[in-house]
């Protein structure tokens, strides 16, 4: 049966903005000294995780001045991302394929709603939702399902007439969590650490997802 509604997350699977989030991080501490390896692992470890654990790690791999970085960081992905928001591949196409048949989408994001919203519009995508619900308008980010619940009240569905699309563990969990019918789309993560077994589909792209659950055809053109 085909989803009530589409329900995406935003960084790491429609923006390509995990890859801009290392490479600023990178810029900042290893000029302090810090090696290019431990940043890099440091970034992989942060996919995904936001508010209370990602703060944690950052604590302790920098041995204070969390604030400070966390400052310059976000400072420098938004200057970054002023450039020029890219999309992961297959992105644009598909989202486009799907508005054209008037299906349901929503952006659910760990990301604070003003900043989303900024990249999305920027990105050429934000008038395909119905709906963005960002990490500072729920009361527990994910892993906790209540983004996703959130998404699907906001949309007036139940969470398992919906399909969630995700990266990472964190959010994937958060979309299994909540009902959602999920697939996992892996951008950057650990070498050798293995996808969670929590029953979500996995595909390489936005559209091979997609076709999977028939709501595109390989050459574009929409079914039914």
């Amino acid at each position: 049966m085909k989803p009530a509604a589409f329900l995406f997350d935003m960084d790491g699977l429609l923006i390509d903005s995990e890859r801009v989030y290392q490479r600023v991080m990178l810029d900042i501490l290893v000029p302090k000294g810090h090696a290019p390896a431990d940043v890099e692992a440091l970034s992989l470890r942060l996919v995904g995780n936001s508010g209370v654990r990602g703060r944690a790690l950052l604590a302790e791999f920098l041995d204070g001045g969390v604030d400070e970085f966390n400052a310059a960081w976000h400072a420098g992905v938004r200057d970054s991302l002023a450039a020029g928001v890219p999309l992961r591949p297959t992105v644009r196409h598909s989202i486009e394929a799907l508005a054209e048949t008037g299906a349901r989408m929503a952006v659910v994001t760990s990301t604070h709603i003003a900043h989303a919203r900024s990249n999305l519009e920027r990105a050429g995508l934000l008038a395909h939702f119905e709906l963005v619900v960002g990490g500072d308008e729920v009361p527990a980010n994910k892993p906790d399902p209540a983004p996703y619940m959130q998404a699907a009240a906001g949309l007036g569905l139940d969470p398992q007439l919906c399909a969630a699309f995700e990266d990472s563990d964190a959010g994937t969990t958060s979309a299994v969590r909540a009902g959602c019918h999920t697939t996992q789309i892996p951008d950057l993560r650990p070498l050798h650490h293995p996808l969670p077994d929590l029953g979500q589909q996995v595909a390489p792209d936005l559209a091979s997802a997609l076709m999977a659950l028939g709501a595109i055809c390989q050459n574009g053109v929409l079914r039914g």
